[in-house]
C-alpha cells in the first residue's frame, strides 16, 4: 500500500470520528477521493469494523438515487 494510500485512509477515518459517516460526494468535497469503497475496503482490512447503510434521495433534477454511507460498526 502507498503512503498517499494511508494519508487517505487517515483522512477518511478522522473525518467519520469527526462526523459520524461519510458519502462519496463528502469524500470527494473533502479530500478529492473519487472511490471511497476502496479506501473503507482497505480500513475493514485492517480492522477496522465500518458499517455500510444505503440511503436513496431526490437528487437536483427530482430522480431518486442511491448512496453508501459509512460509519464506524459501535
Amino acid at each position: 500500500m502507498s503512503k498517499k494510500n494511508i494519508i487517505q485512509e487517515d483522512r477518511v477515518l478522522g473525518y467519520i470520528f469527526k462526523n459520524g459517516s461519510i458519502t462519496s460526494l463528502d469524500a470527494i468535497r473533502e479530500f478529492g477521493i473519487t472511490r471511497l469503497s476502496a479506501k473503507i475496503y482497505n480500513l475493514r482490512k485492517e480492522g477496522f469494523k465500518i458499517r455500510t447503510d444505503f440511503r436513496s434521495e431526490k437528487n437536483r433534477y427530482g430522480d431518486i438515487v442511491s448512496f453508501a454511507v459509512y460509519s464506524l460498526d459501535i
